[in-house]
């Protein structure tokens, strides 16, 4: 039995993931991929929202891409064969850590970028828009996809935007605002295709009501994330191996991690270990000074 992890910033998100990959690992979900026909999946997830609200806060800091790396190691020693990062803010501390593992990490909105430039390429004077609802993912989301107008050779354009008070409602508990403030957002873009660059916001596409293409992450990451499952042929996409990120003009990418671990301790994570049928949760003892898993 295959086992996937997973490394959440958005408490929710844990059931969201869950329910979509135990609809894929029924009795046809992996029929199509070589190797898996039959199986079914074993789930455990780690959510750590302290890395997110870090980001928000502070940017990816040292401490973060370092927590972001324990994390990795962690699922990969749990015997984890793939993971997925559902957090767009974190992926590429995700991919800069992911180097030193032997199995694929897949970033949720890695699936997504490419899709959009293919589909803004074939278009006159292409532009894609990028709406979040925090500053911390324009950085990660707008080089990911500025990697992929490179990488396809288009001459796309990007510009992102943050969608003003969107977090703040969603944090308030109130799901409908957010929800509307991101589907106004979508309908005054001026653009060819439209990324929303949480998964979080995945919902609030589906009431937008507009012509243009409007791209979310999860149904791509999880897709991407049981492809990276199957054996690699001797020809394997560049898309599956673990790779860093160059500098585009969206920024520049955080630092490099050099296998330094924080020095002072975080607030220990929730993890919720799965199995195919049921989502038990639990809490994590306190970590140890260096934010290392027990």
């Amino acid at each position: 039995m295959p086992t996937v992890g997973l490394l959440h910033t958005v408490p929710a998100l844990a059931a969201t993931f869950d329910g979509m990959l135990a609809a894929a690992s029924g009795s046809s979900g992996l029929s199509g991929l070589s190797g898996l026909s039959g199986s079914r999946l074993d789930r455990e997830h780690v959510v750590d929202a302290w890395m997110l609200e870090t980001a928000i806060r502070e940017g990816v800091t040292p401490e973060v891409e370092a927590r972001v790396a324990s994390h990795l190691h962690h699922l990969a020693a749990s015997g984890a064969d793939a993971v997925l990062v559902t957090c767009s803010s974190i992926g590429e501390a995700a991919e800069a850590a992911a180097l030193g593992l032997d199995i694929p990490v897949v970033r949720v909105d890695a699936a997504m970028a490419a899709e959009a430039v293919r589909l803004a390429g074939g278009l006159p004077a292409p532009h894609i828009a990028v709406l979040a609802t925090n500053t911390a993912t324009l950085g990660p989301t707008t080089r990911l996809l500025e990697r992929e107008v490179a990488a396809q050779g288009s001459s796309a354009t990007v510009a992102a935007t943050v969608v003003e008070g969107a977090a703040s409602a969603r944090g308030a508990g109130d799901q409908q605002t957010h929800d509307r403030l991101i589907a106004d957002a979508v309908r005054a873009a001026d653009a060819s295709v439209i990324v929303l660059a949480q998964a979080s916001m995945a919902a609030a596409a589906e009431g937008a009501g507009v012509d243009v293409p409007v791209l979310t992450s999860p149904e791509g990451g999880v897709a991407r994330l049981l492809e990276s499952l199957t054996p690699p042929g001797p020809a394997a996409p560049a898309d599956r191996a673990n790779r860093s990120t160059p500098p585009g003009p969206g920024g520049p990418p955080p630092a490099s991690l050099g296998g330094a671990l924080p020095t002072t301790p975080a607030p220990a994570p929730t993890t919720t270990s799965t199995h195919p049928s049921d989502l038990a949760q639990h809490a994590v003892s306190d970590l140890p000074p260096h934010g290392d898993h027990p």
